[in-house]
């Protein structure tokens, strides 16, 4: 019993430590785009990375998303005489849930990853070190920039999806299950509000920086050479992963609670 106690009172400690240094690495990331100077460089190239490079996974991700909703959708309501619903459930899954967040994993796994191993092999060969060396704060011209730009780019990526996700389900309801294409089009406009798309977004953002926060912070705390920064890869994409989920869940309460 006391060995159990002591492994969960160890696990409590170790989550309380790694929040509170999460916390502090991400103030510090943030308080650094108060204050001058803001390499507009990095903050460029890490828009590109994260927001165009990762645009055909996105799309494809999309507009299948919406093509299976469509047919999934269809087939759950034409059980119940209620197919005409298909079009106002693709579009509010899509602008309220899907798009943000399958935007997020997906990108996620692809620029979480990369973030990681470049700011873990800068700090296993000593390239942070030098930086401070040069009087260049390391927080200032490696963390601050991709924090700005993933909470800039994932939204620009998640108008993208929405629009391809809405089209996937439009295709196949008008060209495989005969839907009148102005009637699907009318459900769709009629059933959607600015709301719906712009809590989206707003959540869209919030991804974006936890994406960036968790690969600039596994990154720079990893250590033990190429195997510190395989694991803090692994582990960089795995939490943003589970905070986008957990996230995503505060948000549509505080979005669409009543």
């Amino acid at each position: 019993m006391l060995d159990l106690l002591a492994a969960v009172g160890r696990a409590s400690l170790a989550a309380c430590r790694f929040t509170g240094q999460l916390a502090i690495f991400g103030l510090s990331g943030l308080s650094h785009l108060l204050r001058p100077p803001f390499y507009w460089r990095m903050f460029g190239r890490a828009l590109l990375e994260i927001g165009y490079f990762s645009l055909p996974v996105v799309a494809l991700t999309a507009i299948f998303t919406g093509m299976v909703l469509a047919l999934q959708s269809y087939t759950g309501f034409a059980r119940f005489s209620a197919e005409g619903a298909v079009a106002s459930v693709v579009v509010l899954s899509v602008t309220r849930e899907l798009g943000p967040v399958l935007a997020g994993l997906m990108v996620a796994g692809r620029v979480g990853a990369a973030m990681a191993a470049e700011i873990g092999t800068m700090r296993v060969t000593d390239q942070i070190d030098a930086l401070s060396t040069l009087s260049t704060n390391p927080m200032k011209y490696l963390v601050a920039p991709r924090l700005l730009a993933g909470a800039i780019a994932l939204p620009l990526l998640v108008i993208v999806a929405d629009i391809l996700g809405v089209m996937g389900g439009y295709i196949i309801a008008t060209f495989k299950l005969g839907f009148n294409q102005a009637f699907y089009l009318k459900n769709t406009l009629d059933f959607l509000q600015p709301t719906d798309v712009i809590s989206g977004l707003a959540k869209a953002a919030v991804f974006g920086f936890i994406i960036a926060l968790m690969g600039c912070f596994q990154g720079y705390n990893s250590r033990g050479g190429a195997q510190g920064v395989g694991a803090a890869t692994t582990a960089a994409v795995v939490a943003a992963s589970i905070l986008i989920l957990a996230f995503d869940y505060v948000l549509t309460e505080m979005f669409f609670a009543r």
